[in-house]
């Protein structure tokens, strides 16, 4: 322990003493002071450049001035926005709910800050004096290759934003596009997903979708065509189906109107066709139809079986008839 005390301060002294000599002997004490008074000129000459100085304010004047006004564009803009989505919401033309219109709200508010930013970035590098030229070149060049890149993700991305933007179908409707139909479980901006009936999930690229038919849009009508025997009267066969579906819309909630019955669709030597038409609730045409199918089908069996009894009766009486004269006849 003692020899570390003995060794350090030694140490110091050697080359530190060492070190005072080499700065004595390679620097010169003129041409320290020559430096120093340069470097001291040359920073006065730079504080008191008035035309400097005006052309460093003027130029952080210009970029607080374009600053200010990209902040003003982009609140006037986001202000627009929310009042327009505000609007649609209040006036219905957009079936779409609170999320979703926030949803597209956020999405212009995004696109528009970042629109404007960028403006404001090329302007102030180009108050600042830098060349645009080379870093456009540049960007152009990195967006054509990304646009070869990835054509179908930009087109997928374009199309969902003009899918959700325009409402062409939302989450929860039922739409078919080629031979996929299901209902919209999800819209994202590249892909859709639909469910089918059966339980299959498609997920489709919104850029596939070209053709769309939404069944949900507009009341659906239910359609329900009734064969009836040719013997079966027309008076007598319409008669009956107005009595099976009479009061049908007062227990289904779907059916908005009571059903009409149009009459003979079609006819053929052994049987014709008696049509009922009912307006419905946009999507619910088949739980409709199969309710009036059910309605008429009850009624046909109950009217089978009244004429099955009429005929049992009619039967019994005429073989008690024939009973009673057969024992007159033996009686006498």
């Amino acid at each position: 322990m003692w020899e570390i005390e003995r060794v350090v301060p030694w140490f110091e002294e050697e080359y530190s003493m060492t070190f005072i000599h080499w700065l004595a002997g390679n620097l010169d004490t003129d041409d320290v002071v020559q430096g120093a008074i340069h470097w001291k000129d040359a920073v006065w000459k730079w504080l008191t450049d008035s035309a400097m100085w005006s052309t460093f304010l003027f130029v952080v004047l210009k970029i607080v001035i374009i600053f200010i006004i990209t902040r003003i564009f982009i609140r006037v803009i986001n202000k627009i926005i929310d009042k327009s989505m505000e609007q649609k919401g209040d006036n219905g033309r957009f079936r779409l709910n609170t999320r979703r219109l926030t949803t597209v709200g956020e999405l212009l508010k995004n696109v528009t800050n970042i629109v404007f930013n960028f403006i404001l970035i090329m302007l102030v590098l180009s108050q600042m004096g830098i060349n645009l030229g080379p870093l456009i070149a540049g960007a152009g060049v990195l967006g054509l290759a990304v646009g070869f890149g990835a054509q179908s993700l930009v087109k997928d991305v374009i199309t969902g934003f003009f899918i959700i933007f325009e409402d062409q179908f939302a989450v929860g409707d039922v739409i078919q596009t080629g031979t996929f139909k299901g209902t919209v479980e999800m819209i994202g901006l590249r892909t859709t997903r639909l469910v089918s009936w059966k339980g299959e999930v498609y997920i489709l690229p919104n850029g596939s979708i070209t053709t769309v038919t939404n069944f949900s849009m507009s009341n659906a009508l239910a359609v329900v065509d009734v064969p009836m025997k040719a013997e079966r009267s027309l008076e007598e066969a319409v008669s009956l189906v107005k009595q099976a579906i009479q009061g049908i819309e007062e227990s289904n909630a779907q059916i908005l109107n009571m059903p009409d019955v149009l009459g003979v669709q079609s006819m053929t030597t052994s049987e014709y066709i008696v049509r009922v038409v009912a307006e419905c609730m946009p999507n619910t045409g088949a739980l409709v139809e199969r309710d009036i199918q059910n309605n008429i089908k009850r009624a046909l069996e109950d009217e089978e079986h009244r004429q099955a009894a009429l005929e049992t009766a009619i039967t019994l009486e005429k073989e008690d008839e024939s009973g009673r004269k057969g024992g007159e006849k033996g009686g006498a």
